[in-house]
């Protein structure tokens, strides 16, 4: 089944699927109709920006340079082209005219895939609606906005441990992203937006189901993550929440569902976490993860990867979570090195290692980034040592690399394991940090450290 090309025919299932969603739009126009500003009303005719060519063509160029998996018509990305230019026309008769259905969305665990067609609308949505909604989000918002990032947010949350604010409201929501009340989040959205098609649109999207081994499931919760609308709807629903938090004075840091409150005292940290736990359960139909949540030193905690140092004036330090998921990436990729030369093995690395040091520039601290790149090294010598198999072999490489013949014998029949040889001083003399320079493998601490002078 080819999307939409299907569903076009079943008119029959996409009356009853308006059905569905007939009594929650009525409401919602209701909201949209109500008296509004002239920028308010300029929202009544949302749909038809949506699939002006301009936006849409926008939108598609975005979607196939994230590239991404097929959902669950199997479409792919590399297919897209040619299946708009059968099915756009009718695809988009039905957006005008409030009827498109979505379909069920793909249950991997993370992420949550909708259908190529649908990643394209859902992000035709997002360009259209993030103009309207970005002018009322916190200045302490900084995720999935135009010209913020996580960075902001880390020197932000430095600044407010500087300033004597050394106790962090560490506040987890549980399972946000599937737990969202649509009902709360299509008020939000009807406050703004009047156009009954659009808030129609977004609820299908909400409640399409999930498909797991072949079965549609129903959703009455949650947003839909994986797709491009997630983002900008779950800062639609949490600015309430930066709103109160900036009504009551507290200094705090948000990126999309991760929060943190920065105070003065354990005593007052506690008080908060309860406070916010009650204003998200009453006003947005949120639960709190107690678990997982914490009034805490922020040393002790992470927040976007990073944790800080505990001195008055606070360093950036990388967690210890960040540090295990690199090493974890590492050993996947050199699981399937035993067959390849250690300069292909390398150059599959390099993109993993050079992101990983982009995202973590900030860091203030080089002890980490020193050990993990002696610990790569120590990898690719295992690699090495592995692929040699033989003792006759090892000895030839070692007395190539300028070991004297006595020594790469002694080395090479040693009768230790390939981890042991790896580190030892045998395999440090003869494949040093400048020959794995020379192969162009990219050092975590001097890249974070170029990245640095550079910014």
């Amino acid at each position: 089944m080819k999307a939409e090309a299907d569903r076009a025919d079943q008119a029959g299932a996409a009356d009853t699927g308006r059905n569905s969603v007939v009594a929650a739009t009525c409401a919602e126009a209701d909201v949209a109709t109500r008296t509004r500003t002239k920028a308010e009303v300029a929202t009544t005719s949302l749909m038809e920006a949506v699939v002006e060519r301009g936006n849409l063509m926008l939108a598609y160029q975005r979607v196939v340079a994230n590239q991404g998996a097929a959902g669950v018509d199997e479409l792919t990305v590399s297919e897209l082209k040619d299946h708009l230019k059968r099915h756009w026309p009718t695809i988009r008769a039905r957006l005008l005219a409030g009827q498109y259905m979505p379909a069920a969305v793909r249950g991997v665990d993370i992420p949550k895939l909708p259908t190529v067609v649908d990643r394209m609308i859902q992000q035709a949505l997002h360009q259209v609606l993030q103009p309207i909604f970005e002018p009322i989000f916190s200045d302490a918002s900084f995720g999935f906005r135009p010209g913020r990032n996580a960075h902001q947010a880390l020197r932000r949350a430095r600044q407010y441990v500087a300033s004597g604010k050394r106790w962090v409201v560490d506040m987890d929501i549980e399972k946000f992203f599937d737990r969202v009340n649509h009902d709360v989040l299509m008020s939000k959205l009807a406050a703004k937006v009047a156009d009954a098609r659009v808030l129609a649109l977004i609820r299908r999207y909400l409640q399409a189901g999930m498909m797991a081994d072949g079965v549609v499931q129903p959703r009455q919760e949650g947003t839909p993550q994986g797709g491009p609308l997630s983002p900008l709807l779950s800062n639609i629903l949490l600015t309430e929440l930066d709103w109160e938090l900036e009504r009551r004075g507290y200094a705090f840091c948000r990126y999309a569902d991760d929060c943190n409150i920065y105070v003065g005292s354990e005593r007052a940290g506690a008080e908060l976490l309860q406070g916010v736990t009650r204003f998200l359960a009453e006003r947005l139909k949120l639960t709190v993860n107690v678990a997982k949540s914490a009034v805490a030193r922020p040393w002790q905690r992470k927040f976007l990867g990073y944790s800080m140092t505990w001195h008055q004036q606070p360093k950036l330090r990388i967690a210890k979570p960040s540090l295990q998921k690199l090493t974890e990436k590492v050993r996947d990729e050199l699981r399937s090195a035993r067959g390849r030369s250690l300069a292909t093995t390398i150059q599959r690395l390099n993109p993993v290692l050079r992101g990983w040091a982009a995202y973590f520039k900030l860091t203030e601290t080089k002890r980490a980034l020193e050990e993990r790149d002696g610990w790569i090294r120590h990898k690719l010598r295992c690699v090495l040592w592995r692929q040699w198999k033989r003792p006759s072999a090892r000895e030839r490489n070692l007395r190539q690399r300028g070991l004297t013949v006595d020594r790469a014998w002694r080395s090479a029949s040693n009768g230790r394991g390939p981890w042991w040889n790896a580190g030892a001083s045998h395999m440090h003399a003869a494949y040093p940090k400048s020959w794995f320079d020379t192969l162009g493998l990219v050092s975590l601490l001097d890249t974070v450290q170029r990245f640095q002078r550079i910014s």
